[in-house]
């Protein structure tokens, strides 16, 4: 038997959460299985999964605490955190900013091997107790895109993230270098775009389903070859700068989904691009509790930079 009190930041949610944070190392299926089996108490009262708890409450769990609280497999023991330390751009009480590298998984998932953000955060933050919240990404960059990550250390924090988020509070600012030379100094790509995540029985019973999307980019600089871009989004659909701008013709440069191939290969040899060349490079938002200003600026890493200065581009000012 395992006992557990639930603080004050684990308030407010449900129970078969709270339960799936405090047992790691229990499958789902498991865990259900306990509370359709009545093994679960909380203030000595058998409870259903989709009870909200409140701070102070007991909350028992009948079993072998070994088979209970056995390690997690899978995940790295001790990620290497002395890079991630020096990436930070912010941390208080809440949150904290990290200027994650490209390369760098956010989530773990499938053929991720290694640390991944959120690995590195956990194992930042003072671990908390079982079922508490563990630190988590505000919000997603791809894989092989730089930049201002937010990653909140409390729930709280990470409610009033999404909230922000959901609402456009937040003004994400990103670079980005290009194929070709647009004809226009500034412009909006208004493309809806396809629900990433839709399953085939999804579309076969209703169709694509198109979201909103809108992109704003500003030219910074440009040479024959290509065109350095700052972007800014309305809206945050998956993979969005880089699907906008392969639609109007003018692909991230590096990008291997949506570019141009043969054109990669060859600012491959002539400029030294050894990853795709897209920088979120600014975060502004009110701080999620405090509501103080916040505006976390991530420098320009030096590859890209370098590719810059090869290409005879200016590389933009710190904003």
């Amino acid at each position: 038997m395992i006992e557990r009190v639930v603080s004050e930041d684990a308030g407010g949610q449900r129970l078969d959460k709270f339960l799936r944070r405090a047992l790691p190392s229990v499958p789902s299926s498991h865990l259900y299985k306990l509370l359709r089996t009545r093994q679960v108490r909380v203030n000595g009262q058998r409870s259903k999964g989709d009870r909200l708890l409140q701070t102070g409450d007991r909350v028992v769990v009948r079993g072998d605490p070994e088979a209970l609280l056995g390690p997690p497999e899978g995940r790295p023991a001790a990620p290497p955190l002395g890079a991630f330390r020096a990436s930070l751009l912010h941390e208080d009480a809440q949150l904290l900013a990290v200027n994650k590298p490209a390369g760098l998984a956010v989530h773990p998932g499938s053929g991720i091997q290694g640390a991944t953000l959120v690995d590195l955060a956990r194992a930042h933050v003072a671990a908390p107790p079982d079922g508490e919240f563990q630190p988590s990404p505000g919000h997603r960059l791809d894989r092989d895109t730089s930049g201002v990550v937010l990653v909140a250390k409390t729930r709280r924090c990470m409610v009033r993230l999404a909230e922000v988020f959901a609402a456009g509070e937040a003004e994400k600012r990103y670079l980005a270098l290009v194929k070709g030379q647009l004809s226009q100094a500034r412009g909006t790509i208004d493309l809806p775009l396809a629900e990433h995540q839709q399953t085939r029985r999804s579309r076969e019973a209703r169709g694509v389903n198109l979201q909103e999307a809108v992109t704003h980019y500003r030219v910074l600089g440009s040479s024959a070859l290509v065109s350095l871009l700052e972007c800014r989004i309305d809206t945050g659909r998956t993979h969005q700068i880089r699907r906008h701008l392969a639609a109007i013709g003018h692909p991230v440069v590096g990008d291997r989904r949506y570019g141009d191939f043969p054109f990669n290969r060859r600012l491959k040899a002539e400029a030294h691009l050894g990853r795709m060349f897209l920088h979120a490079a600014s975060l502004s938002l009110a701080h999620p509790l405090t509501g103080q200003p916040l505006h976390l600026v991530a420098p320009l890493p030096a590859e890209l930079a370098d590719v810059l200065a090869a290409l005879g581009i200016a590389a933009p000012a710190t904003a």
